[in-house]
């Protein structure tokens, strides 16, 4: 037997975290090939890099939620198409698709949980539908989990994970950035947390509203974040861009975010910031009372 060639086939055959037909994970960053299980013990994190995969949105619910309490809402809020817009394909087949690929209506997910406890309002972003994109259906989500939290006197946490607004919605999209804004300055008037999680893609719309604008800011290791890509960027400012550009590490040494969180420690670092903020909210307390 050629034992060479049938080490090249495990490693061709690798997939991501994502393709449960594989038993084997090759690591796009250190190449290291590993047996699913042993990733997924690590909450889809690479023993040996530390690399972060992409994970959808049920994955990201079990590990920061208590097990057994999310409840989701507005699960069957649909996106329409309202322009009748076509690229490539007709939008409508492309909603079709991602339905079909993902089994979600909409690229965010979002429901009510606790987390280690304490009760809060979280919406997911997955990535696998429509790379994760901004439309009205995730802005009227986003604002809809808002008014919850408002209503129960809890936190809010939105796990990001997208390319930006959805284009084939055009100005219907773009909207949501302003108004999922101006939802989340009516949350902050109230004096309750809203918790930003930025996971590997943050971009476009979705970076320059929302994402940014959480009372903390957390992103995951080697996250990219940004708002345009860096070869339009490059081109534009006509030089070379810095080592690590657009990369987590990059934004907290330049003070745009607040920490770098490994997803192992996540669940435990935002109960510890939500009973932080919780603790001595006046509105709270006369609530509890």
């Amino acid at each position: 037997m050629n034992f060479a060639n049938l080490f090249s086939n495990m490693i061709g055959s690798a997939k991501s975290p994502q393709n449960e037909q594989s038993n084997w994970i090759k690591c796009p960053k250190c190449l290291a090939l590993m047996y699913y299980k042993e990733v997924e013990s690590k909450c889809n994190v690479c023993p040996k890099c530390n690399n972060h995969f992409r994970i959808n949105a049920k994955k990201r619910e079990e590990y920061l939620c208590d097990e057994g309490s999310f409840v989701e809402h507005d699960a069957s809020l649909a996106p329409i198409d309202p322009l009748k817009f076509i690229d490539k394909k007709s939008y409508k087949k492309r909603i079709d698709e991602a339905k079909s690929k993902t089994g979600k209506t909409s690229s965010a997910v979002s429901g009510s949980c606790t987390i280690n406890g304490i009760p809060v309002e979280i919406v997911i972003f997955d990535f696998s539908f429509m790379g994760g994109s901004l439309g009205s259906v995730e802005g009227e989500k986003i604002v809809r989990a808002i008014n919850r939290a408002i209503e129960k006197r809890c936190g809010l946490i939105i796990v990001s994970a997208s390319g930006g607004a959805r284009m084939q919605e055009s100005t219907f999209s773009l909207l949501q950035m302003s108004k999922t804004s101006a939802a989340l300055n009516r949350m902050h008037q109230e004096g309750l947390p809203f918790i930003s999680v930025l996971t590997d893609p943050t971009m476009g719309g979705v970076s320059a509203s929302f994402a940014m604008l959480g009372d903390i800011i957390i992103a995951e290791p080697n996250a990219l974040i940004g708002f345009a890509g860096q070869r339009v960027i490059k081109q534009t400012v006509g030089v070379d861009l810095p080592e690590g550009f657009q990369r987590s590490e990059f934004l907290l040494e330049h003070g745009l975010i607040d920490m770098i969180v490994d997803r192992n420690d996540m669940k435990k670092t935002i109960a510890d910031l939500l009973t932080f903020f919780l603790k001595d909210n006046p509105k709270v307390a006369q609530q509890a009372s």
